[in-house]
């Protein structure tokens, strides 16, 4: 799929398409946006939305049947990031005396296309995509969203909108720390020992299966009550940690190759002690403080002291014999495209906790507020998927 996207880019052959210009063409539409940084009071319901422009030609306009919520949106909310996000949305400058509200939260679209820019090729009005929407973007909780091409891949024929909504952001973060940051791949994974914290949200159950599909050993920490999803989904050994001392528990197993932590903490404290040594043993956390360096002390010094905090915790494991890595979401429709063929051919499946309706947006954010969810909160935009 990822070559044949290439390949549509490079030739050029498909017509140029611009944006409707016709008398009928939107100005407004549906959107749950916040006017200012709080708890769940501050999401608003409103018609009028300013509708979504096609800004350069790689872009597309979405017409969104299903979105979902993930922590980022809590965290979003609430303001955590924001700091760095202004500087990213507008890093010149150049839109004095404004700033990011009305702000549409939401990161995952499942949906069709409405609307290309002239330089799109690889899709058309009507086709039916998914993707993850980069967070210093306008989200998804609205009827249509802008995307750029780069970031949207055709939609898994074997699942709903519904369904392909919960996919597209756990499973870009997942892929980010386990492929482009951890350096696993389906050649390399046979027979590795993966120990995975967090197992049972919604990064932690694509993790564990796309591990699986790549016959990987999986070891998932996870609660007791979500033991019997977390087996379902394919991992060999499951820990419950408030079974007992979580350490103990895993110092009793063989050592391990990988750990993703999603949990965070004092867990890497000890964690990287149950790592292989001298063997490219890796542990990738998500759990990272740059966007809060940002927020509490400035760009500049946000970066500089991130800088230092990776860089020192980076050469003191490694002079151990083990590798610390940092890991990120990152938009990407050639991945989206790959984990499309694993949803497509039965190895990778949603694992949804709840559906909501588009008028119950604010519920479905204290369900998510709420924690211990087993897998995504969906939000359908479009009542019947």
């Amino acid at each position: 799929a990822v070559g044949g996207r290439a390949l549509r880019w490079a030739s050029g052959r498909a017509p140029a398409r611009g944006l409707r210009t016709s008398p009928r063409a939107r100005t407004a539409m549906p959107s749950w946006v916040i006017d200012r940084y709080g708890s769940n009071e501050v999401l608003r319901f409103t018609r009028d939305m300013v509708f979504p422009i096609i800004h350069f030609p790689n872009e597309v306009i979405i017409k969104v049947h299903a979105a979902s919520l993930n922590p980022i949106d809590l965290s979003m909310r609430s303001g955590y990031g924001a700091t760095a996000l202004n500087m990213k949305r507008d890093p010149l400058k150049l839109k004095a005396g404004e700033n990011e509200f009305p702000l549409t939260l939401g990161r995952d679209v499942s949906g069709v296309i409405m609307e290309c820019g002239l330089g799109v090729s690889y899709f058309k009005p009507g086709d039916e995509v998914w993707a993850a929407i980069p967070p210093w973007k306008q989200g998804t909780l609205s009827e249509f969203v802008v995307a750029s091409g780069n970031e949207v891949s055709f939609k898994p024929k074997r699942l709903s909108h519904t369904e392909a909504a919960a996919l597209p952001y756990v499973g870009l973060t997942a892929w980010s720390a386990l492929k482009q940051v951890g350096g696993l791949n389906q050649s390399n994974c046979s027979g590795k020992r993966i120990l995975i914290l967090g197992a049972s949200g919604g990064v932690g159950t694509f993790a564990v299966q796309l591990m699986k599909a790549w016959d990987a050993h999986v070891t998932a920490v996870c609660s007791d009550d979500a033991s019997t999803l977390v087996k379902k989904l394919g991992a060999d050994d499951v820990i419950d940690y408030k079974s007992g001392n979580l350490e103990e528990q895993l110092k009793t197993l063989p050592l391990f190759d990988f750990i993703l932590d999603n949990v965070g903490g004092s867990t890497e404290k000890w964690a990287l002690d149950l790592l292989k040594k001298w063997s490219g043993a890796t542990y990738v956390t998500l759990v990272t403080p740059f966007l809060i360096n940002m927020d509490k002390l400035g760009v500049a010094d946000g970066m500089l002291q991130t800088g230092v905090t990776v860089g020192s915790k980076t050469l003191k494991h490694l002079l151990k014999g083990v590798h610390y890595r940092w890991a990120f979401f990152m938009a990407s429709g050639p991945s989206l495209d790959e984990i499309a063929e694993l949803v497509n051919s039965g190895k990778i499946q949603p694992v949804i906790d709840e559906v909501f309706s588009f008028s119950e947006v604010p519920k479905a954010f204290l369900k998510l507020e709420g924690g211990h969810a087993r897998g995504k909160t969906v939000i359908n935009v479009i009542s019947r998927q």
